[in-house]
């Protein structure tokens, strides 16, 4: 406040909370804060990455980021979410019958990492996992739980989350041969004919007695 203006001060900010302004535009600042920790965890990795570097190159307060997502694993997770969209995709896999389902499970996971827009935060992702135990966590959480996990469950099998991570185990070695390492042949392989021969297996993973 200016003294003798008559104005009043602004009241102070509650920190985790949005403005009313920034209320108004919350979906726009949140997709901004999602595409910024993507390019983060892609530029510097997870353990370089923090909440204030996210918060600065989405252009809000780091209060902000926490008021959507919490901690930095939260963050990160969300940006895994960003790049698989399991909410959306789950029902086409699953589809109406359990035929052809390792074949359209291997699709979709192969045709998120031959997506030149998702590959490079995935490959970040990967690195981390692969370097970071909290990275690591969050992606074995994510995979498990918001994917593999909620598929096997509506499958009414026994084992449903060893099957799981049977069938997770499966797609994270090719993505780490394929897509990291770039192991020959494999990382020159046609998509195509990799799910066609990686479908068997994650169908008698996931449905077979």
């Amino acid at each position: 406040m200016t003294e003798g203006d008559g104005s009043q001060a602004p009241p102070p900010r509650r920190r985790g909370r949005p403005s009313r302004t920034e209320a108004k535009t919350g979906p726009d600042a949140r997709t901004r804060i999602l595409e910024a920790a993507r390019t983060e965890f892609s530029e510097r990795g997870y353990d370089k990455t923090s909440v204030r570097g996210i918060a600065k190159a989405a252009g809000v307060d780091a209060a902000l980021v926490h008021h959507y997502f919490g901690t930095k694993d939260e963050v990160f997770a969300a940006a895994i979410e960003l790049s698989f969209e399991p909410a959306l995709v789950i029902p086409d896999i699953l589809g109406s019958s359990t035929e052809g389902l390792g074949e359209r499970l291997a699709g979709y996971f192969i045709g998120v990492w031959e997506n030149p827009a998702s590959r490079a935060p995935l490959l970040a992702i990967m690195r981390s996992a692969m370097t970071h135990e909290a990275a690591a966590k969050v992606l074995r959480v994510f995979v498990l739980r918001h994917l593999l996990d909620r598929i096997a469950d509506q499958l009414d099998v026994p084992d449903a989350t060893f099957r799981a991570e049977l069938a997770a185990s499966h797609m994270v070695g090719i993505a780490v041969l394929r897509y990291v390492i770039r192991a020959e042949p494999l990382a020159s392989a046609d998509p195509q004919k990799i799910i066609a021969m990686v479908g068997p297996t994650l169908q008698r993973y996931l449905t077979e007695s």
